[in-house]
């Protein structure tokens, strides 16, 4: 699955893409809600767990998306820090195969809509945990992201250090420990270290957002994955939503909530696989159209700008993102999303 494919086919085999001297823009799209959106960013530490990738008390670092008050003198924050776009140049090619080499793209330059700082709007709102998808950092899923914050919710990006490609800790820059395909037993140790991820987190709910009236868990692919097992029958979430994430690990408990299994038309590698493992759980169905795996974060926006310019071919954008209009491939992911959520934590 997502870092299945990736992690995995791209980190055998370099592909190879000419270098180009030309540096795309790559703006997100804006969010569509009333709010401005503010932004903070906090470090964890877990003193009851040690990593199991490089031992140590395990490392947790979060981006807090929220309503603003209002952002006047609130610089929008960067989508990675310039340590990790410099650390994304070099892996880029090798998690995600076709996108361009090192040297092509400006990554520290992408801007999110998040404002640095900014007061909070005043008031209890929903909050929503977010779990990337394998080997992306927390930052590639903020289009999403803001503009659910935009309609009026607090939104927790979770990063997983040890598998995502890099973050940046108060320790140092962590880089991805996976060489290639991972086997069965450390494709567990990867979810299962993302479901304690966000189970410590959301211990840290009360403390840390007491505005929340509801908690709900999105993820994508792997974080899908372990969205769903980390809310397992834990009364605290109140819905929770799988972008195109396997569920064949362990037993999916029917706890009558509310679930939303959201993929894509064009996830060929991965279609029986979903097939097999969402058979017989009970939730709302989504199909995005003319889309592919990675479609469900910012990649949906950022690929086709590097196609424009000459940096990614049409057969790298199809097996990345799909061949269909972004602009309509994300309003349908924001609507969708943003919708259930609506539903099921107003």
């Amino acid at each position: 699955m997502t870092s299945r494919r990736t992690l995995l086919k791209g980190a055998l085999i370099a592909p190879i893409v000419a270098p180009s001297p030309r540096r795309p823009a790559l703006p997100l799209p804006a969010p569509t809600g009333p709010y401005p959106v503010g932004l903070r960013t906090l470090a964890l530490t877990d003193p009851s767990r040690t990593d199991p990738w490089v031992g140590g008390v395990r490392e947790v670092m979060l981006t807090v998306l929220y309503p603003a008050a209002g952002v006047r003198g609130c610089p929008r924050a960067p989508q990675l820090t310039q340590a990790e776009a410099q650390a994304f140049a070099e892996l880029a090619p090798w998690i995600h195969q076709g996108l361009p080499a090192e040297g092509t793209v400006d990554w520290g330059s992408v801007r999110t809509h998040g404002h640095i700082g900014a007061p909070p709007l005043p008031g209890r709102r929903p909050v929503l945990l977010y779990s990337p998808g394998g080997g992306d950092a927390r930052g590639l899923g903020s289009g999403l992201a803001e503009d659910l914050a935009s309609h009026g919710r607090t939104v927790v990006l979770v990063d997983h250090p040890g598998d995502a490609s890099q973050v940046e800790l108060p320790s140092g820059l962590r880089t991805t420990a996976l060489h290639g395909p991972p086997d069965p037993s450390t494709f567990r140790t990867m979810i299962d270290t993302r479901v304690a991820d966000l189970r410590f987190v959301l211990g840290q709910v009360p403390r840390l957002l007491p505005e929340a009236s509801g908690i709900g868990i999105y993820g994508h692919s792997a974080g899908g994955t372990a969205a769903v097992y980390a809310a397992g029958a834990d009364p605290r979430v109140r819905a929770v939503a799988n972008l195109e994430g396997y569920l064949d690990l362990d037993p999916v408990p029917d706890t009558g909530r509310p679930l939303l299994l959201f993929r894509t038309d064009g996830f060929t590698e991965g279609a029986a696989r979903i097939d097999s493992s969402w058979a017989g759980v009970p939730g709302e169905r989504a199909r995005l159209r003319d889309a592919n795996h990675w479609a469900f974060n910012d990649y949906a926006a950022l690929v086709p700008r590097l196609q424009a310019a000459g940096l990614v071919t049409a057969e790298a954008r199809a097996a990345l993102v799909g061949p269909g209009d972004p602009d309509r491939t994300i309003a349908a992911v924001r609507r969708r999303v943003g919708g259930f959520f609506a539903r099921h934590l107003p």
